[in-house]
């Protein structure tokens, strides 16, 4: 079943278009990797899917049961987010907020929600650190628990291993993975780590400034926009 329909989406900025021709779907537990140059349309397509930027033609839709506010949304890291003065715990516990609605106060349902995520990702034993004071591997695992505590459905990822080492980058692409296996939730990537988005994704999204490519890994390993974007890469 198809839990995110893209239908002849154009996107314009200022009277722009930044985006265009973009028509692909996402399946329950897929795996999708966004993939393009800077500038390509990638974040403009992920702010599209969280209803925070409207189409100028063509539709986005969600199936039933699924709502823009339940999908986990991990940003690329910025210097707020880097120096947010609170605790780990506060922050993992802030990813069920879209759960309170009217209430004030987080339920007992919630705070363990919390603690399943943060023993998922294995940062229990940094639950009442200040997340400031971590490293920016720690601090990913942290923002990735949180996303999940929005979620039991989709996550949406923008490079989430930016700037950090290769080992750090090595098993955070592993937690995601295991999150989309083990847990079931839907993995939509925006990366520029090509490598990595062949071994783990299941399907390709190539956009540079309108949609050149969406299938399987091994259709785009055999296309010719992938077999030029990869450069031999194979």
């Amino acid at each position: 079943m198809s839990l995110i329909t893209c239908k002849d989406v154009s996107f314009t900025y200022e009277g722009n278009t930044v985006l265009k021709d973009v028509n692909f779907h996402i399946d329950d537990n897929d795996y999708l990797c966004i993939v393009g140059e800077n500038g390509a349309g990638k974040s403009t397509l992920m702010k599209g899917l969280l209803k925070l930027k409207k189409p100028s033609t063509g539709s986005i839709t969600m199936s039933d049961g699924l709502k823009a506010n339940e999908i986990g949304y991990l940003p690329q890291q910025s210097d707020v987010q880097k120096d947010f003065p609170a605790s780990v715990y506060e922050v993992v516990l802030s990813g069920c907020l879209n759960k309170l609605k009217t209430r004030p106060f987080y339920s007992k349902k919630e705070k363990d929600i919390a603690n399943n995520n943060l023993e998922r990702l294995g940062i229990t034993h940094l639950k009442n650190q200040c997340f400031r004071d971590l490293s920016g591997g720690q601090k990913q695992r942290v923002l990735l628990a949180r996303a999940l505590c929005a979620t039991s459905k989709v996550l949406l990822l923008d490079e989430p291993v930016a700037s950090l080492d290769p080992v750090v980058t090595q098993e955070l692409y592993e937690l995601i993975n295991k999150i989309n296996k083990e847990m079931n939730i839907t993995i939509i990537m925006v990366s520029h780590d090509i490598e990595a988005s062949l071994k783990y994704a299941k399907h390709i999204l190539h956009l540079h400034s309108q949609q050149l490519f969406f299938g399987s890994v091994e259709e785009y390993r055999n296309s010719d926009i992938g077999q030029r974007f990869l450069g031999g890469q194979q």
